[in-house]
């Protein structure tokens, strides 16, 4: 099966891909040199997103830049926020 280069994968694609890797490395079914590279690619994959990623935000802060917002502001994922 031929791959495509991951650094032609989208982001989405390179999720999926990763998904599958670390599917097929928790089942423990694959020889040792399978594992690695499967592994490896999986490091290489993750790395991928996370320089997708990075780019997005920084795309995010110029738009919020030119709209006159200086930063993003902080995510809370509390569901109770408390009022003093």
């Amino acid at each position: 099966m031929a791959r495509k280069k991951i650094e032609n994968l989208s982001f989405e694609e390179s999720l999926d891909e990763l998904d599958t890797i670390v599917q097929n490395l928790e089942q423990g079914d694959l020889a040792l040199e399978e594992s690695m590279a499967l592994f490896e690619r999986g490091l290489h994959l993750s790395q991928h997103n996370q320089e997708k990623l990075k780019s997005a935000e920084q795309q995010i802060n110029i738009l919020l830049e030119k709209n006159g917002q200086s930063q993003l502001s902080p995510f809370n994922t509390d569901e109770t926020i408390s009022s003093d």
